[in-house]
């Protein structure tokens, strides 16, 4: 026993990315048709003239969410919204999704109702079909499990392996809005706790809680870059916070980035909370996580197709390995780029806190 514990490694040391390498860690893949297996957003499996895709995620509560203030009909979109954001980071168009649940007995069939409003209001939102799931007893509270599935041409597909020095580093939306979110519903469930008689003051901060509460996937912006014929050369969802993100394409691609300051997309709501909580919106941007937009880089030859394009945001450039990763300060000066986004396994994370889902 002895011995036991002294070989014992907290998976919070790992941490998520660290266990998914572990796990992967001497896997190979056995069929022909199995193209890509784990480490990017997607698996990928030959079915003839194109990739099949297919990603999973699950949502714990109190974990990734908190039903105090998560209305169950955003919960069943965004459980749905999330994975169609992975078949987005692949280049792809998702088709079908299945759902499990695991349910306490504290949840009615009225409320399972509501949560599956969301889910089918997502499905036909992204025109995808509900094919299956499972229901199982929880213990633990309210855990769903979904499955996307989807298909990409098989010379459109983009991994998180193709990042090319020079290529220009883009983001889609705004990022930080949903860190933010958090951030006042956190102070509004507490104020709520203290004083049940007060009523939340959430109408200035609409913006920046729906960025929580129902996220998009950004498949508007994966079917204008098929429309004006560009591949990015890589891409990923942000879902744990843009510097973690960038890492995981520098990393995969064998490159490093500059990612200038000044070129970060905050909207004016972020920027607003932000300076209410003194946060740096920077730092939302950077390390908050759950925006669920795309970043990806593109050639230099493709600049001119989408320079002018008002949601797509060029914030770095591709550059050799050995420049690193960093963030080009307004003042012009390179700061080594760290990633600070939240970790699933650590012990001192609370169930409020953002993370890839």
């Amino acid at each position: 026993m002895a011995d036991e514990q002294a070989s014992r490694t907290e998976i919070g040391k790992l941490g998520e990315f660290g266990l998914i390498k572990r796990i992967g860690h001497g896997l190979q893949l056995k069929h022909p048709s199995s193209v890509l297996g784990i480490g990017d957003d997607a698996a990928a499996i030959d079915i003839g003239d194109r990739y099949q895709l297919i990603c999973t995620d699950m949502l714990t509560e109190s974990i990734h969410f908190d039903l105090s203030y998560t209305p169950l009909q955003h919960l069943g979109y965004k459980a749905v919204a999330v994975n169609i954001s992975d078949i987005a980071a692949m280049n792809g168009v998702p088709k079908q999704v299945t759902v499990s649940l695991g349910l306490s007995n504290r949840f009615s069939v009225e409320a399972v109702d509501v949560l599956y409003q969301g889910i089918q209001f997502a499905c036909e939102s992204f025109g995808v079909d509900l094919v299956g799931g499972d229901t199982t007893a929880s213990r633990a509270g309210l855990i769903l499990s979904v499955t996307a599935i989807g298909e990409v041409n098989k010379d459109r597909m983009s991994r998180r392996n193709g990042a090319k020095e020079n290529d220009i580093v883009c983001v889609s939306g705004d990022i930080g809005a949903a860190y933010m979110g958090l951030q006042v519903l956190e102070r509004e469930k507490v104020t709520y706790q203290e004083n049940p008689e007060m009523q939340p003051q959430l109408d200035k901060y609409d913006y920046i809680v729906k960025r929580l509460l129902r996220p998009e996937a950004r498949m508007d912006i994966v079917h204008e870059l098929r429309d004006l014929d560009i591949i990015p050369t890589s891409m990923i969802d942000i879902s744990d916070g843009l510097a973690s993100e960038v890492f995981h394409l520098c990393e995969q691609s064998k490159v490093g980035m500059n990612i200038y300051e000044e070129n970060l997309p905050i909207d004016e709501a972020t920027y607003s909370a932000a300076a209410e909580f003194r946060i740096d919106p920077n730092t939302c941007a950077l390390n908050g996580g759950e925006d669920y937009e795309l970043l990806f880089t593109i050639s230099q030859q493709d600049f001119e197709k989408v320079k002018n394009h008002r949601d797509i945001h060029f914030v770095g450039y591709v550059h050799e390995q050995s420049k690193g990763v960093n963030l080009i300060t307004r003042g012009q000066q390179a700061v080594p780029m760290q990633a600070q986004g939240w970790g699933h396994f650590n012990s001192e994370n609370d169930s409020s806190a953002p993370g890839k889902s």
